[in-house]
C-alpha cells in the first residue's frame, strides 16, 4: 500500500509518495521545508536569494548561504562532467532569451528579446572562498542553478524521508524523480513529455530518473519559440534534433546533468550518454524514440 501528496511548487508539479500511510503528512512537510530552503538560496526570480544577490554583484564576491555553497558545488561538479555542457553560469543568456520570470508569467506572452552581446558561459569563472562562504562572478556573468538544484532536492529530499520516517518514498518534482529506501517491488514511473501526458511506463528500482525537455518551457518571441535549454556554446536555446531526453543514472542529479546535457549536445548525444553508461531515451523533433543502454524498446513518443 502506497499514499501520495501532490501539490504545485517551482512551477512545477512536486509527488511524494509513501509506503508508510501514516508517515505522508510528516513526508510532505520535509520536502516542503527543504524546497523553501533551496529557495532561499537560489530561486533566480527572488531578488533576496543568494543567486540573485550574486548576480547583482558581479565582479566582487559576495557573502552567501551554506546551502548556497552547497548547491554551487553540485552545479559546478556537473558542469565539469559534461564537459561545460550543463553549465550554471548561463543566467544571462536566459534573461537575453526571455526567460526573465516565472514560467506561468512568460508562457503565453509576445516576449521581446535583443541581440545585445554577452560574454561567453564559462563555469570555470566562478569565485569562491568555501572557508568564508563567498561567491562571486566576473562583470556581466550571472547564476543560474535550476538544472542541478531541483534535481539535488529530490535526491536529498527522498533519503531524508526514508532514513528519518522508516518508509519506501519516491519524490518527483518537475520531471526529476528519486528513490529511497526499501521496497519488495520496482516504483512504477510514467515517463512523458509533459506533465499529465500519455507516455511510457518504466520500473525503478533504484537510482535517479529525470527527463529534459525544450517543449516544456516554452515562450514566444518576436524571432519564434523559445525555450530554457541554453546552449553554452551559443548563449542561445539549443537546437539539436531531440526535444526530450529522459535519463536513467545513480542520483537525480547525474539523471539530470546527462539529460541537459545530451538536449545541448545535440548529434553527439548518443555518443555521450553511451560513455557515461546509463539508461536513456532520447525523442526526436518528429516524435521518433532513440534508445541507450537497457532502456525498455518504443518507437515513437506516446
Amino acid at each position: 500500500m502506497t499514499a501520495s501528496a501532490i501539490w504545485t511548487d517551482w512551477s512545477c508539479r512536486v509527488r511524494v509518495t509513501v509506503t508508510r500511510p501514516d508517515a505522508l503528512m510528516a513526508a510532505k512537510q520535509q520536502v516542503v521545508a527543504l524546497m523553501a530552503d533551496v529557495a532561499l538560496s537560489a530561486d533566480r526570480f527572488t531578488a533576496t536569494s543568494d543567486v540573485s544577490r550574486v548576480n547583482r554583484a558581479a565582479g566582487r564576491l559576495v557573502p552567501v548561504r551554506r546551502r548556497t555553497m552547497e548547491l554551487l558545488d553540485v552545479a559546478l561538479a556537473a558542469a565539469e562532467e559534461s564537459g561545460g555542457a550543463v553549465d550554471p553560469t548561463i543566467g544571462a543568456h536566459l534573461l537575453r532569451a526571455g526567460y526573465a520570470d516565472d514560467i506561468t508569467a512568460v508562457r503565453d506572452l509576445l516576449v521581446m528579446t535583443d541581440d545585445e552581446p554577452l560574454p561567453r558561459a564559462d563555469w570555470t569563472s566562478v569565485r569562491t572562498d568555501r572557508t568564508l562562504s563567498l561567491v562571486g562572478l566576473p562583470t556581466d556573468v550571472s547564476l543560474d542553478l535550476g538544472a542541478t538544484a531541483k534535481a539535488w532536492t529530490a535526491d536529498v529530499a527522498a533519503r531524508r524521508v526514508a532514513r528519518s520516517l522508516d518508509t519506501a518514498v519516491l519524490v518527483e518534482i518537475g520531471g526529476d524523480v528519486a528513490i529511497a529506501g526499501s521496497r519488495s517491488r520496482p516504483w512504477q514511473v510514467q515517463v512523458s513529455e509533459r506533465s499529465g501526458e500519455p507516455g511510457q511506463p518504466v520500473g525503478l528500482e533504484r537510482g535517479g530518473l529525470a527527463t529534459s525537455s525544450t517543449i516544456s518551457r516554452r515562450w514566444r518571441t518576436p524571432s519564434g519559440a523559445a525555450h530554457h535549454v541554453i546552449d553554452p556554446r551559443t548563449g542561445r536555446p539549443a537546437e539539436g534534433p531531440w526535444r526530450t531526453v529522459t535519463v536513467w543514472a545513480p542520483t537525480a542529479v547525474r539523471a539530470n546533468t546527462a539529460s541537459t546535457a545530451a538536449l545541448v549536445l545535440g548529434d553527439d548525444a548518443v555518443p555521450h550518454l553511451h560513455s557515461l553508461d546509463v539508461a536513456a531515451r532520447l525523442v526526436g523533433r518528429d516524435g521518433t524514440v532513440q534508445h541507450v543502454g537497457d532502456w525498455p524498446a518504443e518507437t515513437r513518443a506516446a
